[in-house]
């Protein structure tokens, strides 16, 4: 039996690298795709690499107003007078080739005349009637965007497996690629296990509460793009959890449970899982989210998360969001983490890694720094809703003093 000073101690639980280890070794992007306009591509995951079927910009052109000249009648002492011949306008060049002597008036945008290579700024220039007068001081080729300067035909321009956000979807366009293919959604299961639980709409009795999980899950899967599949809550009987996951599994690629996961009496998903699939591990060294299972039913995979809300959530982040994205199809991804000083003192034990809550900005001086929300119960979900970055203490690091740095990864990003 453990003593109560030892509870954050199990030389039997998994380390949190060799869990991710695992799930990474078990795991497969999802086969399926579609074709879709890119005015619905946005956060989709693209199937196919792209390469650019055209050059950008297709044409020399001008990146300032003023005027197109030859780099030729460059002076270098004393001062330059050329005669404007015309006007190239965007979406109108001018016809005709500019000769020495000669200059062309010039929009942003607009292509650059022939013989023409560069362009001096109409604030360099003085102007009277169709002659222009300029001084030495201008390099030959300025203020000119080149024909592929941005994107060559062939270049490669978008990866497969490249998530796809507002630019990229502008970038296609300026391609004059109308449609692309991309992986088909990922369909993900999920519900809460519970005789505790009731559902918004409904009347608490006493003992119960309302079910938070099911609505976090939502949230944390809506923003990864998936197709979902909520299931409600399912009561802690065997028969109800063993028709759930066993519907789930023919009806999804991936199954997320909330509680049920732990050695209680009532906690009837290990058991379960056990029967119906295969465990490939249970608990991790890391707080909150210790139970976590990660297994699988079928063919689909399964996570069941601990049923307090900030271990559901911690868990999902550090392990369940990461797997998804492998399997709708993106690059495995190094989350954003670095190290800023803590403001307070922070209270820990050795024996697992912590996430705790914090809040991360700036001091008066306008340097990064760290606090603590507070009390890091894994039930208080109002230290999730305060916090925007997660503080990870290493598995051996105790008491934290203040002014000690520590690893901090930023919500941004991640959630």
């Amino acid at each position: 039996m453990k003593t109560p000073t030892c509870d954050d101690y199990d030389s039997n639980l998994l380390t949190v690298e060799a869990a991710l280890q695992r799930i990474d070794r078990d795991l497969q992007p999802i086969i399926g795709e579609e074709q879709i306009a890119i005015r619905s591509a946005l956060n989709r995951i693209l199937a196919e690499d792209i390469l650019s079927p055209v050059n950008v910009p297709p044409h020399n052109k001008s990146a300032m107003d003023g005027y197109a000249v030859l780099g030729t009648d460059l002076p270098t002492e004393g001062k330059v007078q050329l005669t404007i011949v015309g006007t190239s306008w965007a979406g109108k060049p001018y016809p005709d080739t500019i000769t020495t002597g000669q200059c062309a008036r010039i929009l942003t945008g607009a292509v650059m005349p022939t013989g023409t290579d560069t362009v001096i700024m109409q604030e360099y220039v003085e102007k009277q009637g169709d002659v222009i007068t300029f001084s030495p001081g201008h390099r030959v080729g300025q203020h000119v965007c080149m024909t592929g300067e941005d994107l060559s035909v062939g270049q490669p321009v978008l990866t497969s497996g490249k998530k796809l956000l507002p630019a990229d979807i502008g970038l296609l366009a300026s391609l004059g690629i109308p449609e692309i293919k991309v992986k088909r959604r990922l369909r993900v299961a999920f519900f809460s296990t519970g005789d505790e639980l009731c559902s918004l709409g409904e009347i608490l009795q006493w003992g119960q509460i309302y079910d938070s999980n099911r609505y976090i899950l939502y949230g944390m899967l809506t923003r990864l793009g998936v197709e979902m599949m909520d299931m409600g809550v399912v009561r802690d009987n065997p028969s109800a959890v063993e028709t759930a996951l066993l519907s789930a599994a023919l009806n999804s690629d991936a199954i997320i449970t909330s509680g049920g996961v732990s050695v209680g009496d009532a906690d009837y998903v290990t058991e379960t899982l056990r029967r119906l699939g295969e465990i490939n591990f249970w608990k991790i060294a890391m707080k909150p989210g210790k139970p976590l299972i990660f297994g699988k039913i079928k063919t689909a995979t399964f996570f069941g998360l601990p049923g307090n809300p900030v271990s559901a959530m911690v868990t999902f982040y550090q392990f369940v969001q990461p797997a998804l994205q492998r399997m709708m199809g993106q690059p495995q991804t190094t989350p954003l983490r670095i190290k800023v000083p803590c403001v307070a003192p922070l209270k820990k034990r050795p024996g697992r890694i912590e996430f705790q809550r914090g809040i991360l900005e700036p001091n008066e001086h306008g340097h990064l720094v760290v606090r603590s929300t507070g009390n890091q119960g894994s039930a208080l979900l109002s230290s999730m809703s305060q916090a925007n970055c997660f503080i990870i203490l290493p598995i051996d690091c105790g008491e934290v003093a203040a002014g000690t740095e520590v690893l901090v990864e930023p919500f941004a990003g991640l959630i």
